[in-house]
């Protein structure tokens, strides 16, 4: 009965604790196509619960990879992330993930997965 009873002391504290946070996502989309005819974004969902979309650069031009454009993404991408710890979000994990095909197209996709307590 005591075990019982502790069991379910932790899961109504873990569900109150739970209930007292809100995450936020941001997800990075890069695009991998040559010759620049990719589309690369930045999806982020706002505190009003909308969702925004950012412009990034794509990763290639016609004559290969495009170095400028990986330092601006990267710029763009550490703004946002230091935006979301002033309004007091917290960075709690990062799931990074590739696509791509044979014919060397594809994506880079990282979602940034944030809480506030």
């Amino acid at each position: 009965m005591k075990k019982i009873k502790l069991l379910s002391l932790i899961i109504l504290c873990a569900i109150s604790f739970a209930n007292s946070q809100t995450f936020k996502f941001v997800t990075t989309i890069e695009s991998v196509v040559s010759a620049g005819a990719g589309r690369s974004r930045m999806i982020v969902s706002e505190d009003d619960g909308t969702v925004s979309e950012l412009e990034l650069e794509n990763l290639f031009s016609l004559v290969g990879i495009k170095f400028k454009n990986i330092k601006t993404n990267d710029s763009i991408i550490t703004k946002k992330l230091s935006q979301m710890e002033q309004k007091g979000y917290k960075l709690v994990f990062v799931a990074p993930s590739v696509y791509g095909s044979k014919n060397e197209t594809g994506i880079f996709l990282t979602r940034y997965i944030f809480r506030k307590d």
